[in-house]
């Protein structure tokens, strides 16, 4: 195993009001290296309530692969650049998979 261990490769979830949004958010994500891969699911219904009131939207859902040395500047970052007043941003660890892609992973999140 390489010295990346899998507790510190990151699956963030984000959703996105339309596929435009997620589509530039995802490219800016990528190429600032805040993550190696983000995959772009239409078509999520979400419920949930806000302001007091139930809610009902069309939304894309992001998956988001990262590192947890890059998770902070890319909760940051999500903060700072998402149309949305409180955006979903849940990190999960990912406790398998190939080393060859947690690798990836972590070489595509490394900062220059």
């Amino acid at each position: 195993m390489n010295d990346h261990t899998l507790d510190t490769a990151r699956l963030v979830l984000c959703t996105c009001p339309d596929v435009a949004t997620a589509e530039q958010l995802s490219e800016q994500i990528v190429t600032e290296r805040l993550a190696a891969c983000v995959n772009l699911l239409s078509g999520v219904r979400s419920i949930y309530l806000w302001d007091g009131a139930l809610q009902r939207d069309n939304e894309v859902l992001l998956l988001i692969k990262t590192t947890a040395a890059r998770f902070d500047a890319l909760k940051q970052w999500i903060a700072h650049h998402h149309p949305y007043t409180t955006p979903e941003l849940i990190a999960v660890p990912i406790v398998a998979g190939l080393q060859d892609y947690l690798d990836w992973v972590h070489g595509a999140t490394e900062t220059i």
